[in-house]
């Protein structure tokens, strides 16, 4: 049976560069990957280093909120 709080959930990651910039929400600038933690090994948020197509270069992607 399911539980109610699933171990692994699925979280956005926002390239923090493209929104210092000051680029709007909808548009296609700003760089995002979905990827899958494990709440109980990661409680806080997530920060990883990926390339961003729009800054042509490797940059910190932080955990949003969905």
């Amino acid at each position: 049976m399911a539980k109610g709080k699933d171990v692994r959930v699925r979280v956005i990651l926002e390239c923090t560069s493209c929104v210092r910039n000051g680029v709007n929400k909808e548009s296609p600038g700003i760089s995002r990957y979905i990827t899958q933690k494990n709440r109980h090994n990661t409680p806080s948020r997530l920060e990883l280093k990926k390339f961003c197509r729009y800054c042509y270069k490797h940059m910190i992607h932080g955990e949003i909120k969905k």
